[in-house]
């Protein structure tokens, strides 16, 4: 869904095209200064766009203009928020990662760069809240929930009978029974779920609690492990930090073995550290893997259809603030795949490098 919205926003062309880029808070009452700057931006995008275009003609933009800091829940933001406008366009993008500034874009095409490279860095994934009497599925990226699945049919208890009750081999034997049936509804749920999404899981709960879902999975791959529930805090926050632990050391084994991939293709002639020539190699559709640091980006601007000299002011006109973003784009959209890592294995192997195909 986030990939195909982001390549209609850098297609479509329309001027003028608005960018707003504003960094924002998660907690109270930081997040207090969001909407204050979201005033601020939108201010001045109103009076940019009058000053250059008048009002006739860009009457669409400046209505929706004006709806935004209404429509953005500044309780609910995470590290930065990105607003697309044009008389055709109006769309809103929250983001787990920081933006450069807080600035306001004017041209012909939107600023999608940032987003491009911060949405490949992102992992969206679920995380089941499972007890006996609670059973809540989120939407989590990265570090943080941004959404909850909602459902009249999702059961809430397991309906067991207590210890004391269990007075012989019958009454144990049924309540496993009972319990068993309880795991298996909760794993078709899990698995239409994981069916509508593509989204893997997360589940917060005890050891037996996810042995026991584990035995009746009909598809035990989707879930990538648990973390125990604390009985003392359930908040959101606590609950992301958790699952998140499980992701990110998946992420990070899955990058060491990329470096390795990496290095093991040096030794054999097929990886391009020169900028120019991956972004070359990139276009022709030679791209199998693309590893970049996480901290490394170049504003560069085209001299012709694979040419391009490199900048250092990225806000000057027709300047593309990231080259890294564009290969990006090439690499996945002829079935490559990329990677942005911090990790100090990969430093060895500089900045950025492509494996090729041939």
């Amino acid at each position: 869904m986030q990939k195909e919205k982001f390549e209609k926003l850098a297609s479509e062309k329309s001027n003028p095209s608005v960018t707003i880029s504003m960094n924002t808070h998660r907690t109270h009452p930081e997040n207090l200064q969001d909407a204050i700057l979201l005033k601020r931006l939108c201010k001045e995008t109103e009076e940019r766009l009058i000053s250059e275009f008048g009002k006739r003609e860009i009457l669409p933009l400046l209505e929706n203009l004006e709806l935004i800091p209404m429509e953005i829940d500044t309780n609910y933001n995470l590290d930065s928020v990105y607003i697309f406008l044009s008389n055709e366009t109006k769309e809103i993008v929250k983001s787990a990662w920081p933006a450069k500034d807080d600035r306001v874009q004017i041209s012909d095409t939107f600023a999608i760069g940032s987003l491009i490279k911060s949405s490949i860095q992102d992992f969206e994934y679920l995380i089941v809240l499972l007890s006996q009497n609670v059973f809540k599925i989120f939407v989590a990226l990265n570090n943080a929930i941004v959404g909850e699945i909602e459902n009249d049919n999702f059961f809430v208890s397991e309906n067991t009978s207590s210890d004391t009750e269990r007075n012989n081999i019958s009454d144990l034997r049924s309540a496993d029974n009972t319990k068993s049936e309880y795991f298996n509804k909760v794993d078709k749920v899990i698995v239409k779920v994981f069916n509508q999404t593509n989204l893997n899981c997360v589940v917060i709960c005890t050891d037996d609690n996810y042995s026991s879902l584990l035995k009746v999975a009909d598809k035990p791959a989707i879930y990538k492990g648990h973390k125990s529930m604390d009985p003392n805090n359930q908040s959101s926050l606590q609950i992301a930090a958790q699952a998140w632990e499980i992701i990110h050391e998946q992420q990070e084994i899955r990058e060491m073995e990329a470096i390795e991939e990496m290095k093991e293709a040096v030794g054999h002639g097929k990886a391009i550290t020169d900028l120019r020539s991956i972004f070359k190699a990139a276009k022709e559709g030679r791209g199998d893997l693309l590893m970049v640091s996480g901290s490394y980006s170049q504003a560069i601007k085209m001299t012709g259809d694979t040419t391009f000299k490199l900048m250092d002011d990225a806000t000057q006109p027709d300047v593309i603030d990231d080259i890294t973003s564009v290969i990006a784009r090439e690499v996945l959209s002829k079935k490559g795949r990329v990677l942005f890592t911090d990790l100090a294995e990969f430093t060895e192997l500089g900045d950025i490098i492509l494996k090729t195909r041939y």
